[in-house]
């Protein structure tokens, strides 16, 4: 599967299974096409609505690039690792959140 099935499978882990948060990772690479921007765009849009309608965290770290090489700098390349960031904000809000929702914890 790719990008554009990442949301289905991120509601499902959402609803079914016991997660404090999801990290959802990978890369879309612009073509020649427009497919990029529908693939992107979607993938954003339904990955943020999982986590409004849940309440379950979902950090974005899919990389959106027009090279190959941006995606490469990206993860873990001279640009830094998009997606070591991702999981650091996925543990703050789950972090976060479990405060607010549970103080006494």
């Amino acid at each position: 599967p790719g990008a554009w099935e990442m949301p289905v499978l991120v509601a499902e882990l959402a609803r079914a299974a016991k997660v404090d948060a999801i990290v959802c990772l990978g890369c879309v690479v612009r073509g020649d096409t427009a497919h990029f921007d529908y693939v992107a765009g979607e993938n954003a849009k339904g990955i943020a609505a999982v986590a409004q309608q849940t309440g379950v965290p979902v950090a974005n770290g899919v990389l959106t690039t027009n090279t190959m090489e941006q995606a490469l700098d990206r993860a873990g390349g001279k640009l830094g690792n998009k997606g070591a960031e991702a999981v650091h904000s996925a543990i703050e809000m789950a972090h976060l959140l479990r405060s607010i929702r549970d103080p006494k914890r």
